[in-house]
């Protein structure tokens, strides 16, 4: 089977080379979007077969037969329905026909170089790839935008998490000359604004957040202004370093408290999806204030008792930190090795004070003896007045 992918715009009256009139002319099997359908109708044979695609796409494929000639957005190879065949059908032969693609039609009406942009997709996705563009500090943003994820929905978002010194540019039905239409607009009033799709966005500052590497323990809210219920920065850093993040894909942070390792973690590296827990409820409006002040999008909040939490639908970590225990860390441990990844790390501060008669080390070396988790090392470390910590550190 072949398929011959043909690109189009929004142009009620788009135009085709001669090459691809022929394939058009000669085809039998069509298929497309709805709107696609109405675009390029009165071009089709008078016989011709006409497939939708819809969701879900495994029914679509199964309709193909013969040869099929598919109208896509712009490049199909560009986010594109290219891509999906060349997935759901690998061995298939496939000749695509571009055009440009909405992000290049935006940045052609507004006089935009797009070499230096960072591409994000929002169609049919969530926000991790937005989020981990804003933390690293991208100053030229181009984002294919959906029904969920609109130009208002990411104008509230950057607003939200403090990233306000972007200009917001949207490019609505572009190609199609009568009701295309080119707004560029501050965050606050592309907020409050309802956009036609399709549309697309363009986001362009001289500027970017500053993250430094480490987070003043005085600048977070803290709980009931309790300052030794932190991880200290030294601490947190050191944790992270154990935790060997760079290398992974998924963090669990129980007992987040303030959110101070989990928002240290985000900042440092937001190819990580974060989710936290902790048991008291209070703490969930600090962690949102705390997320919002250091502009740490994308962390998973879950509030109550962890030993209760339903974890089926949690992503599986391949790291995880144990902030809190309340006494039960041999439970804790228990709950999460039968969903860590089996090249996964756990890591506990353990706190050396008079004031606690459970020593907390001993806890964690018997579950790890329990449950034939290999430890490393041992890190010892002691802050001014505070009490010496262990970072104790173990895998499967």
């Amino acid at each position: 089977m072949k398929f011959f992918v043909i690109g189009i715009t929004d142009n009620p009256n788009p135009f085709f080379p001669p090459e691809v009139l022929n394939i058009i002319r000669s085809g039998k099997v069509f298929s497309g979007g709805r709107r696609h359908h109405e675009i390029v109708a009165q071009l089709l044979p008078a016989d011709a077969e006409w497939i939708d695609i819809t969701v879900p796409l495994d029914a679509v494929f199964e309709q193909y037969h013969d040869d099929v000639v598919v109208f896509a957005s712009g490049d199909p190879l560009f986010f594109g329905f290219a891509n999906t065949i060349r997935r759901q059908m690998p061995e298939a032969e496939i000749a695509v026909y571009p055009t440009f693609n909405s992000l290049q039609l935006l940045a052609h009406r507004l006089v935009v170089p797009y070499h230096d942009m960072r591409i994000v997709s929002l169609t049919g996705r969530p926000w991790p790839e937005f989020d981990k563009a804003l933390i690293q500090g991208a100053k030229k943003i181009g984002i294919l935008t959906d029904r969920e994820h609109t130009p208002a929905a990411i104008a509230q978002r950057l607003i939200e998490y403090g990233y306000t010194y972007y200009n917001i540019s949207v490019g609505e039905h572009l190609g199609n000359p009568e009701r295309e239409r080119i707004s560029t607009l501050s965050l606050d009033e592309a907020a409050k604004r309802t956009f036609d799709n399709p549309n697309c966005v363009i986001l362009v500052s001289d500027s970017c957040r500053e993250n430094s590497f480490g987070i003043p323990d005085s600048e977070f809210t803290l709980l009931d202004g309790r300052e030794k219920m932190i991880t200290k920065m030294p601490i947190r850093l050191l944790t992270l370093q154990a935790l060997d993040l760079s290398n992974r894909k998924v963090m669990w942070d129980i007992g987040f408290c303030t959110g101070s390792v989990s928002i240290e973690a985000r900042l440092q590296f937001p190819h990580l999806q974060i989710e936290a827990f902790e048991i008291r409820p209070e703490c969930e409006a600090i962690i949102h204030d705390n997320c919002r002040r250091f502009g740490a999008p994308g962390i998973g909040i879950h509030i109550g008792d962890f030993l209760d939490a339903n974890l089926t639908e949690t992503p599986r970590p391949d790291a995880v930190f144990i902030g809190g225990h309340g006494g039960k860390l041999r439970e804790i441990i228990a709950k999460i090795l039968p969903v860590l990844a089996s090249d996964g790390i756990i890591v506990f501060n353990s706190v050396t004070s008079p004031m606690v008669h459970t020593d907390s080390h001993q806890l964690w070396d018997e579950a790890c003896a329990e449950f034939g988790l290999k430890q490393e090392q041992p890190l010892r470390i002691q802050l001014n007045d505070y009490n010496p910590i262990e970072i104790l550190k173990c895998k499967r």
